[in-house]
């Protein structure tokens, strides 16, 4: 394999990977011998036609589409390495060369990742961020605890309201016809949670177990289903129960239930203590975004579009695997909201290029300052994790991959970076405490 490098405008690059042609007729004869067993011609038993005979049949091309996959797959971690860049985006592939006897040739277009040029990044002003506990975030805190220990209990004497939850059959139609994705059988559904296509939700009020209920809503013009998008849909539902939460009493029973402590004023007071820990360190984050958004405006860089489009999909892939901790799954989300993968790209796009510009710009501040990770530290690390899964540092190494102690070391020199930033910030107060002080 060989790979020619050019560099393109825009933080762009263009691989061209030159494969053997004897390489690529080992690709081609691997894919035949997986696709052998699929392929009839007559005359000759399944399993047991010749090569030849298929590509005389179907012509030589018939295997190229696996033979090149194949080899891209195989090929392209390589010539990344072999290129020297470091990558930001998946590739964008162009095959330019495919012809039995002659070498296999595409061409790979990449982002690359961009210089910054580093704006003033110490003493900065951050804005003080109030730390103090009301009473008012105990109880609320408290109440969200009494949510967690609380028992879910059949309602049979009156009709579901806002709140509860129901456990419902339903079909949807749209011109009296079945769409698909528009079935499903005893799933539970929170009325309020908003979860459903349009009123869904907000027609099952009233209704009690056992109703069969007819529901209307309209498709949102931008549904990701292009066939519904804008229309009016009829859903068939049958409700089998409803369920409401049913919270424990607030009391020293309760205290000593969900904590170490045997009266409820005692558990109170823990729990300020740990908003007021949590709250210090929301404030310490926010602060450091704060720091971290003035050393951007500071900066310049060029960001490639494909780097961008990465971190919307790392982001909605985020949000994918946290809705599917609650037992819902992204298509199951887009189909009841109404959202779409490119409408969630889009909302998160300012998000993306907030995290990919914070990155670059503290990467940046580690290298001026010098900052090194020190094996030591990343054993430390290291150890931390293990102890969270009952293993021993070593145990935990043997999981651990080269990418991934790369992207340790990262972390740990961003750390050192804000560090190196927050140690010389000035903290101001909100302008209005500041005119309130002053009048």
């Amino acid at each position: 394999m060989s790979v020619q490098v050019e560099t393109l405008e825009k933080n762009m690059a263009k691989l061209t990977v030159t494969v053997s042609a004897d390489k690529f007729e080992k690709a081609i004869q691997g894919a035949y011998n997986r696709q052998k067993g699929k392929i009839r011609v007559p005359g000759f038993r399944k399993g047991k036609v010749p090569r030849a005979m298929i590509e005389k049949v179907y012509g030589p091309e018939v295997f190229y589409d696996d033979a090149a996959n194949d080899l891209i797959n195989e090929e392209y971690p390589g010539a990344m390495d072999e290129s020297g860049l470091e990558i930001v985006s998946r590739p964008e592939i162009e095959v330019t060369q495919i012809e039995k006897g002659k070498e296999f040739i595409f061409v790979a277009e990449v982002a690359v990742k961009p210089d910054v040029e580093l704006g003033e990044y110490k003493n900065l002003s951050v804005t003080k961020v109030d730390t103090d506990v009301t009473e008012a975030e105990v109880d609320a805190e408290l109440e969200r605890v009494r949510g967690m220990q609380a028992r879910t209990v059949e309602v049979t004497d009156r009709p579901a309201q806002q709140g509860d939850s129901v456990v419902i059959d339903f079909e949807g139609f749209v011109d009296g016809v079945p769409f698909e994705g528009g079935k499903g059988e005893k799933q539970t559904l929170e009325l309020g949670s908003h979860s459903f296509i349009d009123t869904f939700e907000d027609q099952l009020v009233g209704h009690s177990a056992g109703d069969d209920v007819e529901v209307n809503v309209t498709f949102p013009q931008e549904y990701q289903a292009k066939e519904l998008a804008g229309k009016p849909a009829l859903f068939k539902v049958k409700v089998h129960s409803i369920k409401v939460k049913e919270m424990p009493e607030l009391d020293d029973e309760f205290a000593s239930m969900v904590s170490e402590y045997e009266t409820l004023e005692e558990y109170k007071e823990e729990v300020k203590k740990n908003l007021a820990k949590r709250k210090t360190d929301e404030a310490k984050r926010t602060q450091e975004d704060e720091a971290v958004r003035q050393i951007i405006e500071n900066s310049k860089m060029d960001i490639p579009e494909p780097m961008i489009d990465l971190q919307c999909d790392n982001l909605v892939q985020e949000f994918s695997e946290r809705i599917a901790r609650q037992g819902l799954t992204l298509e199951q989300y887009m189909q009841f909201s109404g959202a779409t993968i490119e409408k969630m790209k889009e909302q998160v796009r300012p998000d993306a290029l907030q995290r990919i510009q914070s990155g670059l710009v503290l990467e940046q501040v580690a290298v001026e300052e010098q900052i090194e990770v020190q094996d030591e530290e990343v054993d430390e690390q290291i150890a931390k994790m293990a102890s969270a899964y009952g293993m021993t540092g070593e145990k935990m190494k043997e999981h651990i991959s080269e990418e991934d102690l790369e992207a340790m070391k990262r972390n740990l020199s961003i750390e050192k970076a804000l560090a190196v930033i927050m140690g010389s910030v000035q903290v101001k107060e909100k302008e209005a405490e500041a005119e309130a002080k002053e009048e």
